[in-house]
């Protein structure tokens, strides 16, 4: 049922770094939502009044490391167990004892591993651009070292300290509106032209990013807001949850292969590399997701998906939620 939808509000809880920062709209029951990189709070800003006024309270928080959260300054403090004890953190200072949990991109992997390690609190679990792929196989940094041959994969790039803050830090602005082209349906580079996601020997990500206008999902006033907080905070705490994968799949070892059972979604784009190279990870949610209740694919959508179509994206969040019981015995 539509209902009459507040202001966001903002404001900081306490968390084990220090605080997090989130905005809120509606009221009902929880939902949270969690960014990916490069991003913040501010990339629900079309779905959080879409959510509020379906009947349903929609938190999003800036991660820790981003916009107006702490940063703590060790690399570690952005393991994969530290984000989804945020998580927790956020929940229980606003209240409730348990959430919905929605992510996009690092949000998703941070959303799945929330729901698989904190069953009773993370009742369901949307998934959007990137499907869950449990931990397993060789360590992560090893097998990004030996992608791409004589080029570099990007995740690699983003691992060694100072190395990618050099690149983006001397112009916030105008490298996060390349990545952002680089990575969406509209702007993205032609097929057969050099892969933003590798490194030639020697340069920089940005050295193929589209040299076009914008996408048109992001207006100047909109990359304006993502450049203001990044100018201001640095790359470093975003660029950290790269550098702690190897930690993640050590951390998650007991975790090895495990389903997540709790009601789930997944929403992508068929132009997104998160869904073509993770193909094989979509084919196989009837085990990994046996409570999968419903998978989008969009077509001709990138990667920056509630951003490029957040018509679509509010309509199956919103009907996946409206259908999902208030509350689930917890999976363990």
């Amino acid at each position: 049922m539509t209902q009459h939808v507040p202001e966001i509000t903002h404001r900081l809880v306490p968390a084990p770094a220090g605080r997090i920062h989130l905005a809120e709209q509606g009221t009902g029951p929880l939902v949270l939502l969690v960014h990916g990189f490069p991003e913040s709070w501010y990339s629900w800003r079309h779905q959080m009044p879409a959510l509020a006024a379906a009947g349903f309270r929609a938190v999003a928080v800036d991660v820790r490391g981003y916009g107006r959260s702490s940063r703590p300054a060790a690399t570690d403090a952005y393991r994969m167990l530290e984000l989804v004890e945020d998580g927790v953190s956020v929940v229980h200072a606003l209240g409730e004892e348990s959430a919905v949990i929605v992510g996009h991109d690092w949000g998703a992997t941070i959303a799945a591993n929330s729901a698989l390690l904190r069953p009773e609190v993370f009742r369901a679990v949307g998934l959007l651009s990137v499907p869950y792929t449990p931990r397993g196989g060789p360590r992560p940094g090893d097998v990004f070292a030996g992608m791409g041959g004589d080029e570099e994969f990007y995740v690699s790039y983003f691992q060694e300290p100072g190395r990618a803050e050099a690149e983006i830090e001397p112009d916030v602005r105008g490298w996060l509106a390349g990545f952002y082209a680089a990575l969406s349906a509209d702007t993205m580079p032609a097929p057969g032209a050099p892969d933003p996601h590798f490194v030639g020997k020697g340069g920089t990500l940005r050295d193929r990013f589209p040299a076009g206008p914008p996408p048109a999902w992001l207006s100047a006033t909109e990359l304006d807001v993502y450049a203001g907080e990044f100018e201001r905070t640095g790359l470093t705490g975003a660029l950290n949850r790269y550098r702690n994968m190897d930690r993640d799949w050590e951390d998650l070892a007991a975790y090895d292969g495990a389903s997540i059972s709790q009601p789930s979604l997944f929403a992508g784009g068929t132009l997104d590399a998160s869904t073509t190279w993770l193909a094989d990870a979509i084919e196989a949610f009837p085990v990994t997701l046996p409570g999968l209740v419903s998978s989008h694919l969009l077509d001709g959508c990138g990667h920056w998906i509630q951003q490029e179509r957040p018509e679509e994206v509010n309509r199956i969040l919103t009907d996946w939620l409206a259908a999902l019981p208030v509350t689930a015995p917890a999976a363990r």
